[in-house]
């Protein structure tokens, strides 16, 4: 039995200062960390399948991931599955494992946010929570979960709030699923994940952050190279300047998926204004919306939706409210 299988791609959790760099920079290999953890954790395996910061990530890199994390799922010896990753897009790979990994096997993701040169290396205590959770059959079913700081995330809802802090991820709306107090691993409340089967991504589909006074000239480029979808983080619950809606029209009625999510850090996309650019002028436009999912997630959703041949109102569905 193999117990826990570790996987490390890099980021901060296994990075060292390095003189001639100027900074650090990755050098800890995937059996350093485990050379970290304290006797009895149990069986674990490790692999090293790249050492990148996050921010170095390609989408070839993040579907690399998914498709190893899968097939070490599919394989009756492990019981559990840790990724080491970056901070910087740990929710999005996060997200895109919960979305299309089907499995009721643990997926816990964790990292660090100090280096393994600084005082208070966060790496070995939040690894060492990873795989406490990665082996807790409290744990199944509950789609992929990014563990630092001692909670328990969702991976739908937990987003990296400081640059800075420890303390960086946090589900806003919900708050953690649980969490691991020394070796026992805690539950409070349970999610019901979606699974979008999808053998690829489509990796043509973009995001644009709305601000005060933007013309549209972003998605007209995006229409002139016939992309395939594009998720806009508008205002507040789903509002655009009024002078965005002819462009939105012509992009959806043009055959792009057009997905309006929020700029606000949570709450759903929804509004009963009457006014040009509201929710009921994208609604009637045929926008889809992101449910309450951060812009970076819906795009990471779209990608997926778009990896197979999907109508408009059959990706609709996938957006729906709760998914």
């Amino acid at each position: 039995m193999v117990g826990v299988h570790v996987i490390t791609t890099g980021g901060t959790i296994a990075m060292k200062d390095d003189e001639a760099a100027g900074g650090a920079i990755p050098a800890v290999s995937g059996r350093d960390l485990i050379a970290l953890l304290p006797e009895g954790v149990g069986a674990v395996e490790v692999e090293e399948y790249c050492n990148l910061p996050s921010a170095h990530f390609t989408l070839d890199t993040v579907w690399g991931i998914r498709a190893r994390v899968a097939e070490l799922a599919a394989d009756d010896a492990v019981q559990g599955i840790v990724v080491t990753h970056g901070t910087d897009a740990m929710e999005e790979t996060a997200y895109l494992l919960d979305l299309t990994v089907d499995t009721d096997k643990p997926i816990a993701l964790t990292g660090a946010m100090r280096t393994a040169s600084e005082v208070g290396y966060d790496g070995a205590v939040n690894l060492l929570a990873a795989i406490r959770v990665a082996a807790s059959d409290v744990c199944g079913s509950l789609g992929a979960l990014v563990v630092m700081n001692q909670e328990i995330h969702a991976a739908r809802h937990v987003t990296k709030t400081d640059t800075q802090s420890t303390d960086t991820f946090k589900s806003l709306a919900y708050g953690p699923l649980g969490r691991v107090d020394g070796d026992e691993v805690v539950v409070a409340q349970r999610v019901v994940r979606q699974y979008i089967p999808c053998s690829t991504l489509n990796s043509d589909v973009h995001l644009i952050k709305l601000a005060v006074g933007m013309d549209d000239g972003f998605l007209r480029q995006l229409m002139e190279r016939t992309a395939a979808g594009v998720v806009i983080a508008a205002l507040g619950g789903g509002r655009v300047p009024p002078w965005w809606m002819p462009t939105i029209r012509e992009a959806i009625d043009g055959g792009m998926a057009v997905v309006i999510a929020s700029r606000c850090p949570t709450g759903r996309v929804y509004d009963g204004y009457g006014y040009q650019g509201a929710y009921r002028d994208l609604v009637e436009a045929g926008a889809i919306f992101a449910e309450g999912l951060s812009g970076q997630k819906a795009r990471i959703k779209l990608m997926v939706a778009l990896g197979e041949q999907r109508d408009r109102r059959s990706i609709q569905e996938l957006f729906r409210p709760g998914t």
